[in-house]
């Protein structure tokens, strides 16, 4: 019989590989890193749920100018037998602080590793960055899994970008 200490109701296994987790010596990544990030068992693949992120404190450089940008990224997942451990995706996003890339860059690189990741049925990522130069840029890229693709899971991926659309005028007076 499997034992399980009070405060949990999983088993070592069905933490899958989190270890930065507790842990007191947590070592933050100089430069973007995916390696960093960490699953778990999602324990109800038979459920069709949304989980959702924010993060207040991205940052990245200009791949150019190499002055820093910053933004809120706001990320959304429906899992199937993954999920991400929120610690590692805090370290992740920590990594490109020092990473050179455009804003559409990163908000694609970080929906490619989280895909890859996780294997998601559906994955969305958006970024509310501060304005530059005058210029606020918030790009929003979405994927639906084609190995789970349904009519209503494209039919969410394409009223999320009309909603995301329909949103910018909310968005642009938060950041301001």
């Amino acid at each position: 019989m499997q034992k399980f200490n009070s405060f949990t109701s999983r088993t070592p296994q069905e933490f899958g590989n989190v270890s930065q987790l507790g842990n007191k010596q947590t070592k933050y990544p100089q430069d973007y890193d995916p390696s960093v990030l960490e699953t778990f068992v999602n324990k109800h693949p038979d459920h069709d749920y949304l989980v959702s992120f924010d993060a207040y404190e991205f940052t990245s450089l200009c791949p150019k100018t190499g002055q820093p940008d910053f933004a809120k990224v706001y990320l959304s997942y429906i899992p199937t037998q993954k999920m991400v451990e929120s610690k590692s995706l805090k370290l992740y996003l920590f990594g490109f602080r020092n990473h050179g890339d455009f804003h559409e860059d990163c908000m694609n690189i970080i929906l490619n590793d989280l895909n890859r990741l996780m294997d998601p049925k559906y994955i969305e990522v958006f970024g509310l960055f501060t304005p530059r130069g005058g210029i606020s840029i918030y790009p929003f890229v979405n994927r639906v899994n084609p190995k789970y693709e349904t009519d209503e899971l494209k039919q969410l991926a394409f009223h999320r970008k009309l909603q995301f659309l329909n949103q910018l005028p909310t968005y642009k007076n938060a950041v301001r």
